[in-house]
């Protein structure tokens, strides 16, 4: 039987970040199903910090961390977002403009002929692109070395990240916390973080803990080649101001997304036939790219609660039990945060001033707020 002060279940961002940040404060051990880090989800993201998602809570939480990532370069580089419109989708732009405009004053309007000039292939104009925000914000983040530099702080700090261990069972003894995996390793300590994403409902129905009512999605990027002779490194993140599609530049590459949420179990996400498709669909409708030939493709697991804020803190049904769950498609520009907020809690110390300042509370996040009819939605 191996000890610890905190066993963290889920090795993605958030388990390795909360890990990371609870590691000065006693013995961490992560605890990983796969081989590699961020397998299902961290790993699969595009990577891009935005302030164009979410509520404002998220936004909050997105605004706390970008510190964090600028503060080093090998995580993050400044990129430019454009969320554009066409006439039917330019209510939802303008509420848009104001819900970011809270949290980043860099914001301008653009054109047809200004979209057009910082993405060529954009359809603008009528039955097209009519207007645009342009927000210079925006940080492309390196998914991997963020993965790493969390495990690279977590080890100097003498925590343990153990791979392939998947669990058998969970069960509370006395004031601490009992797991095996199916590989005959056993741990204890008296709190247990569940970072376990797409399965985290699952880990907590297996400690007997009440789950939070997740709800897992999967999500299809595409990967296709720059046109002929033309430099992409400058394009930005380009979105619909409604959820119908996305594209970014990559390594001298093209990633395009439909936006989809595609309900499905907790599962090695794999990209099906017609969300390729969609993808490829999208592409031709909101902008003159030809697809004629898709380089790879991926899909990834996004799991959100029912008001889709991500969710932190004690069971409170169950001692010691601390769910990490519902990052949704924002865990990657949240972690920072997040990681300072579970180290807050567990530690029972004061909740971050900043965070406060951005309207952040501790209500907002804490898991009771799923339980306030008595179950979860």
């Amino acid at each position: 039987m191996q000890t610890a002060d905190f066993l963290v279940i889920g090795g993605g961002v958030a388990g390795l970040s909360a890990a990371a940040a609870l590691a000065p404060h006693g013995d961490v051990a992560v605890i990983e199903a796969e081989d590699a880090l961020g397998y299902h989800s961290s790993g699969r993201s595009v990577a891009f910090s935005h302030f164009g998602i979410g509520d404002a809570i998220v936004r909050g939480l997105t605004d706390h961390s970008r510190d964090f990532f600028i503060a080093d370069e090998a995580l993050a580089r400044r990129a430019t977002s454009l969320f554009f419109a066409n006439d039917a989708m330019m209510p939802t732009l303008e509420r848009l403009w104001d819900d970011m405009a809270r949290f980043t004053g860099g914001l301008s309007w653009a054109d047809p002929a200004e979209m057009q000039a910082m993405l060529p292939p954009l359809r603008v104009g009528p039955g097209a692109a009519v207007r645009g925000i342009v927000d210079p914000d925006g940080l492309k983040l390196d998914a991997d070395a963020l993965l790493q530099r969390y495990a690279k702080d977590l080890r100097g700090a003498g925590g343990r990240i153990h791979f392939g261990q998947r669990i058998a069972t969970i069960a509370r003894e006395g004031a601490a916390w009992t797991m095996r995996t199916e590989a005959g390793e056993s741990w204890t300590a008296p709190v247990l973080v569940n970072a376990a994403g797409a399965w985290a409902d699952h880990v907590a129905e297996m400690a007997g803990v009440r789950p939070l009512g997740l709800s897992p999605r999967r999500r299809t990027v595409i990967v296709l080649d720059a046109p002929d002779g033309a430099d992409v490194s400058g394009w930005p993140f380009a979105k619909t101001a409604t959820d119908e599609f996305y594209m970014l530049p990559e390594a001298g590459k093209l990633l395009a997304c439909p936006v989809d949420e595609v309900e499905c179990d907790p599962c090695d996400a794999r990209p099906e036939e017609y969300d390729i498709a969609l993808t490829a669909a999208r592409v031709e409708e909101f902008t003159t790219l030809p697809v004629r030939r898709i380089a790879h493709s991926w899909a990834g697991l996004r799991s959100f609660v029912a008001d889709r804020v991500p969710t932190a803190g004690f069971a409170p049904d169950t001692p010691g039990f601390f769910w990490l769950a519902g990052q949704g498609g924002y865990g990657l520009q949240t972690a920072p945060a997040m990681a300072e907020i579970v180290a807050a809690l567990v530690t029972g110390s004061a909740w971050p001033q900043k965070l406060a300042a951005l309207g952040v509370r501790s209500e907002h996040i804490l898991p009771d707020r799923l339980f306030a009819g008595g179950n979860p939605p």
